[in-house]
């Protein structure tokens, strides 16, 4: 092979660069190998590396520029270090689960290895500058789940260049310049996100270049099970954009094919890959083929196992490292003795690096641990029990790579063997292990929310203000009304969604409102839910505010992996180094039908910490959620009641100002003799059920949670109960759902059973769906009957004379 002349006039091709990338290569196989080595040794839980694609990575990296994205693949070590934002300790350091941020800012310990993100936040919370940034979105293991996101980050380039009202978002985009390289393995190509983003991204023409690192193999499957044609170029042809007779391109895909091991072909591809999406915004997939895993899949298995012989030679043939070196030698741009320095001196640096991220990970530790020994060798010395004291520290002192866990728990048995010991020792056992797990909180269980000046839980209430002459509307004109006003005085806003645009949502919340913003800001989308919802993450993590919808709220489970794998663990596995505001809008409760049902609420709150889920019982207080959101920082679930969207409600005068606090609930009803707690559609129902109690003597307190995530922060239902003594937990969920959930929060989580005379009940929809008709609502759902015989029942427990059995 010879030395292509244009890439050379380029000074792509420079000997310098030429043995840096060599290098690198060399450093990022040795790491690849002690690592894997780590693993087998105890060090370390498990292992996932990159090798065998380190070329490859280095040549995409060569044509990413600051500002730009990558959306990546947990095998991406190398095109993460060739940009200069992973060092090899930092790699050692995320293997070894490193929890300080300094030692492994990419995630603090939080994922396993392979897992990088660039820090957008400061120590605040607040944005960085992205455009200084080489950007890297937090990785996630689930495969092909990093791809919907990408959609997003590309979009939100295309908004940057044609909409001028965003041009004062410089921290985000240099006038919408931006390339977002998402790379992912062959076999995950197989999954459904991955062909739902490339549908999208072609539909709507944005810089996505899209890398696909075949190795032949996804685990222990090869590609012609994975793939139709054996080969996702092949499969994807109907995709790639066609030359029209007018010299100009029909939309689609730019498809190219490259082989792994093909440092020219490489760096061609790449150059010619980013220029199409960077000048033209069109999105590119690069099929890097041939390529090998010279240690398998990961830690936790062999290849030999399912690799013949001839491919295992095959794959030591083509290894890109061996063949990189072998056209370094045929192009005289180094000598055999120069590789080999340089290869020498890549094991150096990998050694060094792992010997370094060892010390500090043991160094990080060492306090608690210590302390520990020293506290209970103290303790010991002058106690009835020091034979038991002094075999739990032993126990802890002989222990192997001992971790934090075992500090702790050696602290935690020594309480126990003192538990009925009052002595000075066994309190400063018990401060040491409030310290050490006030510490341990930061550590494992911080930043599931937002901890940044502009967290939405800081967002006061604002109550909605009415006058005499206050109209009453319908709830959908509630809304229409209102996102006229946000769009008008917020350009960050986008919305985007089926039927969202044009005919303005399927309940008229944006009528006419595409018309008066234009498409850029108000979107239709194709039905594609699981691209929706990346398509928002994307465009939240860039700085914009966009709205996207579900349609309805039963739709939610085609996004579901992408919801809670990514957007509701981002800050959580970034320690607070990443973001993504986005509201999802969507519409419920009441729905007839099978898979209209409306109301998988349980479902919801066991997937999605890390988002609030707001559950407004009309239009009024959505639009204050959808305020208090737009000042925050954080995502959230928000769902509109269905049924109310043609109800009369009173048009607020400050309607694009009020704002519903987060976790407060709203007494709507005050009563002495029992608590409904309820949200949503059924606050209506409890409502009139509540009434016709009043008629039969019993005085009820209707309570609205308003938002399950989070809930009743000031334990306002609690209190409730303490008046009334009895409670009853109602809502349209399956049994064992958000009612129990609810019930669980209250009578554990506020010590409400402390308050109760009589048992605890909970109201909810039958554990099937309800059919198809009113009938089939009234039968499977909490009516306004089912809600009178449930409390008077209890009541007729407590005076049967009073209430006598109906």
């Amino acid at each position: 092979m010879i030395a292509n002349e244009q890439l050379r006039s380029t000074d792509i091709l420079s000997r310098e660069k030429i043995l840096l990338d060599y290098r690198m290569a060399c450093e990022s196989r040795q790491v690849s190998l002690l690592g894997r080595r780590d693993v087998m040794g105890g060090r370390a839980k498990f292992g996932i590396f990159g090798d065998g694609k380190e070329l490859a990575q280095m040549a995409a990296a060569r044509f990413f520029d600051r500002g730009d994205y990558r959306s990546g693949y947990y095998r991406d070590q190398t095109f993460v270090a060739a940009l200069g934002e992973l060092t090899w300790q930092e790699f050692f350091a995320q293997l070894y689960a490193h929890t300080d941020v300094k030692a492994e800012p990419s995630t603090a310990g939080r994922s396993m290895n392979g897992h990088f993100s660039t820090r957008w936040l400061d120590e605040r919370g607040l944005w960085r500058n992205q455009t200084e940034l080489y950007n890297s979105v937090c990785d996630i293991s689930p495969t092909a789940g990093q791809i919907p996101r990408s959609v997003g980050l590309a979009y939100a380039s295309k908004l940057f260049r044609h909409n001028p009202n965003l041009a004062g978002l410089t921290n985000f985009s240099r006038k919408g310049n931006e390339v977002v390289f998402a790379n992912i393995g062959d076999a995950s190509t197989s999954q459904g996100m991955f062909w739902e983003t490339m549908n999208a991204a072609a539909v709507l023409q944005v810089p996505l270049l899209t890398s696909v690192w075949d190795d032949g193999y996804g685990i222990s499957v090869p590609t012609e099970y994975q793939t139709v044609k054996g080969s996702i170029s092949k499969a994807l042809t109907g995709f790639q954009r066609d030359d029209s007779s007018e010299g100009t391109h029909a939309k689609g895909l730019e498809i190219f094919t490259v082989k792994g091991w093909d440092y020219i072909g490489l760096l061609e591809t790449y150059q010619q890959a980013a220029h199409i999406c960077r000048e033209e915004q069109v999105p590119v997939l690069v099929h890097v083929e041939e390529l090998t895993q010279p240690q398998g899949h990961s830690s936790s298995g062999s290849h030999e196992r399912y690799k013949s012989k001839d491919r295992l030679a095959w794959e030591v043939e083509h290894d890109c490292n061996r063949v990189f070196r072998q056209w370094i030698l045929e192009n005289g741009y180094a000598t055999t003795e120069e590789l080999e320095t340089i290869e020498e001196e890549a094991k150096q640096v990998a050694k060094l690096a792992r010997l370094e991220a060892w010390k500090a990970f043991q160094q990080s530790m060492k306090s608690d641990f210590d302390s520990a020994l020293e506290l209970l060798q103290q303790v010991a010395r002058h106690n009835s029990k020091s034979a038991g004291l002094m075999a739990i520290r032993e126990e802890l002192r002989k222990g192997f790579s001992p971790i934090r866990r075992d500090a702790v728990s050696a602290v935690r048995k020594a309480l126990r063997l003192l538990r009925t010991d009052s002595s000075t020792g066994k309190q400063r056992l018990a401060d040491w292990l409030k310290r050490t797990n006030a510490d341990n909180e930061e550590r494992y269980s911080s930043h599931l929310y937002s901890e940044s000046p502009d967290s939405p839980m800081l967002v006061k209430g604002i109550p909605a203000h009415f006058t005499d002459d206050s109209p009453a509307l319908d709830g959908y004109q509630i809304l229409q009304r209102y996102f006229d006003n946000l769009f008008t005085r917020d350009p960050r806003v986008v919305a985007l969604g089926e039927d969202v645009g044009m005919i303005g949502d399927v309940n008229q919340g944006f009528a006419g409102l595409q018309e008066k913003f234009g498409e850029i800001r108000i979107t239709d989308t194709g039905i594609r839910e699981t691209t929706i919802i990346g398509q928002g993450i994307g465009m939240a993590m860039r700085g914009l505010r966009p709205i996207v919808e579900i349609q309805y709220f039963d739709y939610i489970y085609y996004a579901l992996a992408t919801l809670t794998d990514d957007l509701a663990t981002l800050l959580y596995r970034t320690k607070g180094g990443q973001k993504a505001p986005l509201i999802i809008r969507t519409r419920g409760h009441r729905l007839e039908g099978i898979w209209h049902s409306g109301s998988p609420l349980g479902a919801m709150l066991g997937s999605l910490r890390g988002l609030h889920i707001l559950v407004p019982r009309n239009m009024t207080q959505a639009v204050g959620f959808y305020n208090t959101l737009i000042k925050g920082d954080d995502p959230a679930l928000l769902i509109e009641s269905l049924n109310g969207y043609r109800l009369k409600e009173l048009l607020p005068d400050n309607l694009s100002e009020f704002c519903v606090p987060l976790g407060v609930p709203e007494t709507l009803r005050s009563g002495t003799d029992f608590t409904i707690v309820t949200y949503g559609s059924m606050c209506r129902i409890v409502m009139e059920a509540a009434s016709q109690l009043e008629q039969m003597n019993i005085s009820v307190e209707v309570i609205d949670v308003q938002t399950l995530l989070p809930f009743d922060v000031h334990h306002v239902i609690a209190e409730s109960i303490r008046r009334t003594n009895r409670v009853l937990f109602a809502d349209e969920d399956v049994p064992g759902g958000a009612s129990a959930y609810m019930m669980q929060q209250v009578i554990e989580g506020q010590d409400g059973y402390r308050y109760l005379d009589s048992a605890p009940r909970t109201l909810s929809a039958k554990a099937h769906r309800p059919p198809y008709g009113s009938d089939g609502d009234y039968f499977s759902k909490p009516n306004v009957d089912d809600v009178i015989e449930t409390v008077y029942a209890l009541m007729n427990e407590v005076e049967p004379a009073r209430f006598p059995k109906i």
